[in-house]
C-alpha cells in the first residue's frame, strides 16, 4: 500500500496534540508577524510592491514553512531508526508509503503555518497591489519549503534520538537570524547571510513583492538566489546520503 488515510489521519492528529508542533510550526510564526510586523509603525511604509507588513508577513511564512518541514521529516528519520521498519514489515504499508505519509503531513502543517501568518496579515493590514502576489508569494514559500525536508531526513538520519529534532528546527532559527530574514542585515553581514540555507528561499519567497530589491538599497539578482537554493539542495541531498550510511553502519 502506498498511502494509507488512515495513517496520514492518524499522524496529522498526533502532531496536532504535540505542544512542540503547535508552538514552533503554527504559533510562534503568527506571533514573530504580529510582533514585527503589525505591531511596528513601519508596516504601512511603502515596500515594493506592497508595504512592509507584507514583507515581514512573508519572511515569518517562509520560516514556519522550513520549521515545519525540517522538524516533521527529522522526527520521521528518528522514528524509522527506532524499529518502525519492522512494525511496517506486518502492515500493508510500505516503506515508501510511510515516508510518503511523513511528508504529507509535514506540508500539511507547512499549509496550515502559512495560512495562519496570511489570515493575520490580511487582519492587520499587510498589503500588496494585485491579488496574484499573494498568490504567488504562497506558491513560492510551500513548493521551494519542501527541499527543507531533506535537511531534516539528513539530521534524523546522521544524529541519534530526540536531539535531531530539536536540531533540525533550532538550527532554522540560527538560520534565519544569519539570514536576512527576521532583520534587515547590511555590510559584512549581508554577504555572509548570501552564503546561508534560507536566502536564497527567503529572498525568492519576497520576489513578487520586491523583485530582488533589499531595504539597503541593493537588488539580488535571480540567478544568485536560484543558484543558492540549487546548492544547498545538493548539500542537504549529500548529508541524507551520509546520514543513511551511518545509520546502516550503526545497524
Amino acid at each position: 500500500m502506498l498511502l494509507s488515510p488512515t495513517m496520514l489521519r492518524i499522524e496529522a492528529v498526533r502532531q496536532l496534540r504535540n505542544p512542540y508542533t503547535l508552538a514552533f510550526t503554527l504559533a510562534m510564526p503568527i506571533a514573530m508577524y504580529l510582533l514585527f510586523g503589525a505591531s511596528m509603525s513601519y508596516g504601512t511604509l511603502s515596500a515594493g510592491h506592497g508595504n512592509v507588513s507584507f514583507y515581514v508577513m512573508t519572511s515569518m511564512a517562509a520560516y514556519g514553512t522550513a520549521v515545519a518541514m525540517s522538524s516533521l521529516t527529522s522526527l520521521a528519520a528518528t522514528e524509522s531508526k527506532q524499529g518502525w521498519g519492522r512494525q511496517l514489515a506486518m502492515s500493508p504499508l510500505t516503506t515508501t508509503g510511510y515516508a510518503l505519509t511523513k511528508v504529507l503531513t509535514a506540508f500539511s502543517y507547512a499549509a496550515l503555518s502559512v495560512l495562519g501568518v496570511f489570515v493575520a496579515g490580511m487582519l492587520t493590514g499587510a498589503e500588496a497591489d494585485a491579488a496574484w502576489r499573494w498568490l504567488a508569494t504562497v506558491g513560492i514559500v510551500l513548493g521551494l519549503g519542501l527541499i527543507y525536508g531533506l535537511w531534516g531526513l539528513g539530521v534524523g538520519l546522521f544524529f541519534n534520538g530526540d536531539s535531531a529534532t530539536a536540531l533540525a528546527s533550532i538550527s532554522m532559527t540560527f538560520f534565519a537570524f544569519f539570514g536576512n530574514v527576521f532583520m534587515p542585515l547590511d555590510g559584512v553581514m549581508l554577504d555572509i547571510a548570501r552564503f546561508t540555507p534560507l536566502y536564497g528561499f527567503v529572498a525568492l519567497s519576497r520576489w513578487p513583492l520586491t523583485e530582488g530589491r533589499l531595504t539597503t538599497g541593493q537588488t539580488d539578482e535571480l540567478w544568485m538566489l536560484l543558484l543558492n537554493v540549487a546548492v544547498w539542495v545538493v548539500l542537504f541531498a549529500a548529508l541524507v546520503m551520509a546520514g543513511a550510511k551511518r545509520s546502516r553502519a550503526r545497524q
